[in-house]
């Protein structure tokens, strides 16, 4: 079947029945936010028109850079290999900010004694570095 359009083209209304019919904005349910709370909703919600409602996720997003110390102390061995972290009789030295880390975080086992260098330490991850005997220094 075709489409009607076409064929309604030429003619004065357009299919939209009298000349009166499309006058005014009540045709299309009002002028600037009329309706932001109630048949226009989606609209003032997608604009930004209600505030309230409207939950922008980007900024609530975290860009630090973290890393649990469970992930850490299996990362170790290549650190020491590469050169990155220095192992003494003491414990392994290691400064996560020069591996672009800026957090470390608490989930995971620690069973090395570590001398770790940091920006920011969580309190649970410091307890576990310094119950296996290691130390944590804050910059």
């Amino acid at each position: 079947m075709k489409k009607r359009v076409k064929r309604i083209r030429g003619t004065r209304t357009c299919g939209g029945g009298s000349h009166k019919k499309r006058r005014g904005s009540g045709s299309r349910g009002g002028v600037g936010n009329a309706g932001a709370h109630s048949h226009h909703v989606v609209r003032s919600l997608k604009m930004g028109i209600i505030k309230g409602m409207h939950i922008s996720h980007q900024h609530n997003r975290h860009d630090e850079k973290a890393l649990n110390v469970g992930n850490l102390e299996e990362m170790l061995e290549e650190l020491i290999r590469e050169g990155k972290a220095e192992e003494k009789a003491d414990g392994i030295y290691l400064d996560v900010t020069e591996l672009g880390i800026e957090k470390i975080l608490g989930k995971g086992k620690v069973t090395k004694k570590l001398m770790l260098t940091a920006n920011a330490v969580t309190e649970t991850a410091k307890g576990k570095i310094e119950s296996a005997g290691g130390t944590v220094s804050i910059i």
